[in-house]
């Protein structure tokens, strides 16, 4: 479990995660150099791991994370020549087998307080569900905690796409393409099913927004909404890269009036997930 999970160390990298990036000013997203190759068994992929306000541009610290590679027989393989810059994390992604391959980033942290001795602390950061006991102490009381979990995804195909690495691991919330990643075309519905803990989940946001917008001063966002049986339907109009967005963050409330008094801020919800991931759309 620690190999394929890592902590969120960084506030500022968890509230990217864990709230609607959608009405974020900063969204996180991975952007592969391509995402389908012929499959002759020895081709490269380069992936940039990043946070920014324009999509698919740096403009934000990198942040310490740890890429998970799911080759298409199911195993978990390596990426290669990993380097953090300033801005940007980068990797490489050796493509031997034919098939998808699965690349993703899998976040936890919990925030809260408690109280000990009659005064109210806070949690330490890189507190995770599975440290979290050890990070109460004893004698605490008036534990509040917030859970928040993410998963950014991106997918690479070797040949002939297969389904292989979207089997549900049932942990989180979690992508199950009716429509295959690696097969979407400009002007074709395409059909995502949203698992949250192995379940279809409804009525969650979804959000895809094309990117290259930087200059356009347009976000084109597409917003769509899962059914009762987690399934969500969208056709995208152009060819490129889209970011995609769904999450069990409640909305964001709407700003008090201007002079109106300012009530205490809603609660936060014990647990949030987020999911995320990067798609590339052919021409028609």
């Amino acid at each position: 479990m620690n190999k394929i999970r890592t902590s969120l160390l960084v506030a500022a990298a968890a509230a990217t995660l864990a709230i609607p990036t959608l009405a974020s000013a900063a969204r996180m997203w991975m952007l592969p150099s391509e995402t389908m190759f012929a499959g002759n068994g020895d081709e490269w992929a380069t992936v940039d791991f990043a946070i920014s306000s324009d999509l698919f541009y740096f403009d934000h610290p990198a942040q310490p994370f740890e890429p998970v590679l799911f080759a298409p027989d199911g195993t978990q393989a390596e990426v290669e020549n990993k380097a953090k810059g300033r801005l940007r994390t980068t990797f490489d992604v050796h493509l031997t087998q034919k098939g998808t391959y699965k690349v993703a980033v899998l976040t936890n942290a919990v925030f809260g307080s408690y109280v000990l001795n009659g005064e109210e602390k806070r949690l330490p950061r890189g507190v995770t569900a599975e440290t979290l006991a050890q990070a109460i102490p004893a004698g605490a009381t008036d534990v509040k905690t917030s859970e928040m979990n993410g998963r950014v995804e991106t997918f690479l195909t070797a040949g002939v796409p297969t389904d292989t690495v979207f089997k549900p691991t049932g942990k989180g919330l979690e992508m199950v393409p009716i429509t295959h990643p690696n097969d979407l075309v400009s002007g074709e519905a395409a059909t995502f099913q949203f698992l949250l803990d192995g379940k279809p989940v409804a009525n969650l946001p979804v959000a895809v927004i094309a990117g290259g917008v930087r200059y356009s001063g347009a976000l084109k966002e597409i917003s769509a909404k899962t059914g009762a049986d987690g399934k969500v339907t969208f056709t995208l109009p152009d060819s490129g890269m889209y970011w995609l967005n769904v999450t069990t963050a409640p909305p964001r409330p709407a700003p008090a009036a201007e002079g109106a008094p300012k009530g205490p801020p809603p609660p936060r919800p014990a647990r949030i997930d987020n999911y995320v991931a990067t798609l590339e759309v052919l021409g028609a």
